[in-house]
């Protein structure tokens, strides 16, 4: 078959949305797309209602990601999933020496982010072979000559189909990054995270995120009286918490978002004298004057619970000639602070943005240079949150006195200056680009 334009290899999130945007885009809603995946869910109108208990695999989006669905319509699918919106948030240390909450309304917003459902994919292994037009002669086709300049994939049921640009959305072990042959760098975290869906006797509207001395635990609500846990902890003990009881894990997940490790923080002298000092501009974030407060409690798991090993990886190129990669193909991150969803949804946002200006100007869109425009664009984000979460990881993996206070100045200085919250808000919500006063 040589017909298709543009080819988009599984990771469903990332190019679900990017076909989304591609279709509602004046510019690039006539070029012809197929879609490379086994998962048979994708069929469906119907998995992960409201309705449903919620599944273990969910996603925070930021409200910059939301601004992404609503602008190109995709936003009404959303809202027919699971989902819950959060407008407040806590994070504190297990050592007691400091806490900071953030809430919405700091920076003038209704929430902080959204948390949504997710569904697992499996990939269709497709072979990708570049074609050359060497290897024609004289008394070929004139489609054959056409399909020569383009990309062949070979699909595991025996077709073949010939694409201008294939996208690599297919995960962090990205078959199409590897048969193109880009390297990576990284490394493996010695974490690995569980994640479950527990439930409250009341509804849940806040984050929350404890740094363990193993690691982060965080509960973010996920509607009705359901909160879903991810927890970082080292692989051992992964698997003894995966091989729990119900009442053992619950004993577990409470333990460790209320007393357990260590006592709750208390505010002092000096946070009072802090607050004071930054107050004096008149423009105090309402969150500063808000006390720690302890989580819900988990009254039960309602979901499998999953362990997954951690790892950072970053690929050397985004794109090649007539390839691109997006999400975790091209970039993996910590899920401490939920954000790899989001670089792979600004991935596909940007990427689609540079296929339409291509197209306005009749550019082949699987050329390398306009390629790159993508990749110079999101590489430089995608790098920048990259080390701020590695940085945290690193920070909060050692439990050393010195170390101990500066994180709880880090905290403090977070909770009690208003400039530098809500700059910390702005980023993570995507309204900024850049982690500092950008």
């Amino acid at each position: 078959m040589c017909s298709t334009l543009l080819s988009l290899v599984e990771a469903w999130w990332a190019w679900l949305l990017l076909v989304h945007c591609v279709a509602n885009m004046p510019l690039t809603k006539n070029l012809r797309v197929a879609i490379i995946d086994s998962n048979p869910a994708l069929k469906s109108r119907n998995y992960l209602t409201k309705s449903s208990i919620p599944d273990s695999r969910v996603s925070t989006v930021t409200p910059a990601t939301i601004s992404f669905f609503k602008e190109i319509g995709a936003w009404e699918h959303v809202q027919q999933q699971r989902h819950a919106f959060f407008g407040k948030m806590q994070v504190w240390d297990y050592t007691g020496l400091g806490y900071t909450r953030y809430n919405a309304r700091d920076v003038g917003k209704e929430y902080l982010g959204l948390v949504s459902l997710t569904f697992p994919s499996k990939s269709r292994q497709a072979r990708m072979k570049p074609t050359s037009s060497e290897r024609l002669s004289a008394g070929h086709s004139t489609e054959e000559l056409y399909c020569s300049n383009l990309v062949k994939l070979d699909l595991s049921d025996g077709r073949s189909l010939y694409s201008k640009l294939v996208i690599g959305a297919d995960g962090s072990k990205s078959n199409v990054r590897h048969i193109a042959g880009i390297k990576t760098t990284g490394w493996n975290y010695l974490q690995s995270a569980i994640i479950c869906t527990v439930e409250h006797v009341m509804e849940n509207d806040c984050a929350w995120q404890r740094f363990l001395p193993s690691g982060p635990i965080a509960l973010l609500p996920i509607g009705d009286n359901f909160s879903n846990i991810v927890w970082t902890m080292s692989p051992e003990e992964s698997l003894r918490h995966k091989s729990m009881s119900p009442e053992e894990f619950v004993m577990s997940v409470n333990r460790a978002l209320d007393f357990g490790y260590g006592p709750h923080p208390r505010s002092n002298a000096l946070d009072h004298f802090v607050e004071k000092f930054f107050s004096g501009t008149g423009n105090t974030a309402a969150s500063t004057k808000e006390s720690f407060e302890v989580p819900p409690k988990a009254t039960g798991v309602v979901s499998e619970r999953m362990a997954f090993p951690l790892s950072l990886m970053h690929s050397h190129d985004y794109v090649s000639k007539r390839l691109a990669l997006v999400g975790d193909a091209a970039h993996t991150v910590h899920p401490l602070a939920g954000q790899g969803v989001n670089l792979g949804f600004g991935d596909a946002a940007a990427l689609a943005k540079v296929i339409a200006e291509g197209v306005s100007v009749g550019s082949d869109v699987g050329d390398l240079t306009l390629l790159q425009r993508y990749e110079k664009d999101r590489k430089a984000a995608n790098v920048a949150m990259t080390a701020v979460l590695d940085g945290f990881q690193k920070i909060y993996s050692v439990d050393f006195g010195p170390l101990n206070v500066a994180r709880a100045a880090a905290f403090h200085g977070a909770q009690y200056i208003s400039p530098l919250k809500r700059n910390i808000i702005s980023y993570a919500m995507g309204d900024t680009k850049w982690p500092i006063f950008s």
